[in-house]
């Protein structure tokens, strides 16, 4: 990313309303939360200008066919994923940043695949940061929910249904040795061997506080920079502990806090390493007064640049 206070590239805002791969309502709602706290405002504040791309929206669970049990609404799924690619494939060729508000992080299957495309067509790899409380490697037939969100981050390294794999042309969209979650502290059964045997890059919770958040950060920026044109970051706001952000959708007690989590989006936008950022899981119906979107906005400000001095 271009951040030159002369020359900044546009920032791309891509909103993806939907709930339908989570396991209650309301983060469909995210995008809405974060304008109403001053989304725009404090981006074009920081000197960006500000390009409104457009804004993918997904049925209602009333509506929409929940189809397996194993994998719950796929088919609307796919269909969103797909449509949020393209609004991200448009971004990215008409050089824009694109800043992604979601909606459950099943999205990230179709923005993340896009992001991964644009630079294999360039004969590029980008690398794939995920900073979130939970792995996401669940497939449907390991998955104990058959909730799509903790399917995301397996269908990009390459496993999952074959409707969520075709979103993107390579297999897989990214390279699992470009790969790390930051935060991780909730990970299923057999979840666990999936990511072994993927060979993730999982700093986990209890190896942050015991090496240190700098030295992991370090850890996983290098790891996804090396052979790469940069990378890509799904911010899931769950990593962060529910008392500083409870309006998420699949809280989890023991987060990083929020001067880490500032540390964090600070450091990957230090690297010159951020080609695209997206903020996922946040569900205004479990917020109080807007606090989670308004943490949130801080984040997407660190990442964009913003600096105490």
């Amino acid at each position: 990313m271009n951040t030159d206070q002369q020359t900044r590239d546009p920032v791309a805002l891509i909103s993806v309303s939907m709930d339908l791969g989570a396991g209650r309502r309301g983060v469909d709602m995210g995008p809405s939360a974060l304008r109403i706290a001053g989304l725009t405002e404090a981006i074009e504040a920081l000197g960006y200008p500000v390009r409104e791309v457009g804004t993918v929206t997904a049925s209602g669970p009333e509506v929409a066919s929940i189809g397996e049990g194993s994998a719950r609404y796929l088919s609307e799924i796919t269909e969103v994923c797909r449509e949020a690619s393209e609004l991200v494939r448009s971004a990215l060729q008409d050089g824009g940043f694109p800043l992604v508000l979601g909606g459950d992080h099943s999205l990230t299957m179709g923005t993340g695949a896009a992001m991964a495309d644009h630079f294999h067509a360039r004969d590029e790899s980008l690398g794939l940061i995920w900073v979130d409380a939970h792995t996401d490697m669940n497939t449907p037939e390991i998955s104990p929910s058959g909730n799509i969100h903790g399917m995301s981050m397996a269908v990009l390294t390459g496993s999952g249904p074959e409707e969520l794999l075709g979103l993107s042309s390579h297999r897989p969209a990214f390279d699992p040795r470009h790969v790390s979650v930051l935060g991780a502290r909730q990970i299923d059964d057999k979840e666990r061997d999936a990511v072994r045997e993927a060979g993730i890059r999982v700093f986990t919770i209890s190896e942050i506080d015991e090496r240190g958040l700098t030295a992991c950060v370090n850890e996983a920026i290098d790891r996804a920079s090396k052979g790469t044109a940069g990378f890509h970051v799904s911010f899931d706001l769950d990593v962060i502990d529910p008392m500083v952000a409870p309006g998420v959708g699949t809280p989890v007690a023991g987060g990083i806090t929020y001067r880490e989590a500032h540390l964090i989006c600070e450091k990957l936008s230090r690297s010159g390493g951020l080609r695209g950022f997206e903020l996922v899981e946040l569900n205004p119906v479990l917020d109080a007064g807007n606090r989670t979107a308004k943490v949130g906005i801080g984040l997407i400000e660190s990442a964009l640049g913003k600096r105490i001095l």
